[in-house]
């Protein structure tokens, strides 16, 4: 078996590689040889010192309909390897009504970003109001605010602010004082230009986070909505640093498999006790090769269920 491969014996083949070369049978096909078996060697190596390593191995649940319920294995040992392993130390959580400040702070250097917004070069390139999103108002946005009543949402994937913009007059119209925490880097995707010709494009940045500050200052959302223009992964471990953690986090940035991964274990470090953690497009075309395959992945290593709620997925307890 590989993962009994002796150190030993790999030093010694080793040794004798570089005994044979020193009797002058150097050649070019000699070069190649030892090219070769010192890659595999050194790969039979690592993967004897990590036995549990299975870089093929795919997890999956069987799912038939929408609004529907997962049940998913608790994990077992073999769930213990390194790619399972994301930043566990967090600073100590701050209260969640100085959320918005800290952000300001260390983000915006005290000053809220929507001071004095729009700017006089920025105005001209801006519709009034530019709302698209994808599945930005479904029920289980007020499923998970009736029940969670989160004082702070953390969200990851803006683009225009529909989403948001929707759980802002939701939290709104039940009395609630929340933070909603915006995490994009505004920068879309590769072809964005051409499929939105109505968001501009200034020196090869799109004005699409100017659009979207645009439609929360459109819809009085200034107060209840905070942004971080920055990518998911290094605003969520930043956050994780901060002390910064949420009532209810939606993930729906990133797509394919190890965006959506990476994400998820990401964010679920910063949900509070008690939270709830969602996010969009369960139910796609990509099927196990993307979010699905990730969400249902995340919850059988943490021993969690995944509920549908229709292109939603919702993950909770066992």
């Amino acid at each position: 078996m590989i993962t009994d491969f002796p150190a030993a014996i790999i030093a010694a083949t080793r040794k004798k590689i570089s005994a044979f070369l020193r009797r002058d049978f150097i050649k070019p096909a000699a070069y190649f040889i030892l090219l070769f078996l010192t890659y595999y060697l050194g790969y039979l190596s690592a993967v004897s010192k990590n036995p549990l390593c299975e870089p093929h191995r795919h997890y999956s649940t069987t799912t038939t309909t929408n609004n529907t319920t997962n049940m998913i294995k608790p994990p077992s040992q073999a769930a213990a390897v390194d790619h399972y392993q994301f930043k566990t130390r967090c600073g100590d959580p701050i209260p969640s009504q100085l959320i918005r400040q800290s952000i300001l702070n260390r983000v915006f250097n005290g000053t809220s970003p929507y001071h004095d917004f729009p700017q006089p070069h920025i105005k001209p390139l801006l519709r009034q109001q530019r709302i698209k999103g994808w599945g930005s108002t479904g029920a289980v946005f007020k499923n998970l605010i009736n029940k969670v009543r989160p004082k702070t949402i953390i969200e990851l994937g803006t683009f225009l602010g529909a989403s948001a913009i929707h759980m802002a007059e939701l939290t709104r119209q039940l009395g609630l004082d929340t933070q909603i925490l915006c995490i994009d880097d505004f920068r879309g995707w590769p072809g964005l230009p051409n499929q939105f010709r109505d968001i501009k494009m200034v020196n090869g940045d799109t004005m699409l986070m100017y659009q979207f500050m645009q439609n929360v200052v459109q819809f009085n959302a200034t107060e209840a909505i905070i942004f971080m223009p920055f990518s998911t992964g290094s605003a969520l471990e930043t956050l994780c640093a901060w002390g910064v953690t949420g009532d209810l986090i939606e993930v729906d940035a990133g797509h394919d498999f190890h965006s959506a991964w990476s994400d998820i274990n990401r964010a679920y470090k910063l949900l509070r006790p008690g939270g709830v953690i969602f996010g969009h497009d369960y139910f796609t075309v990509a099927d196990n090769r993307g979010v699905r395959r990730a969400v249902n992945m995340f919850a059988r290593v943490n021993g969690l269920r995944v509920k549908a709620d229709g292109q939603h997925w919702v993950l909770g307890s066992l």
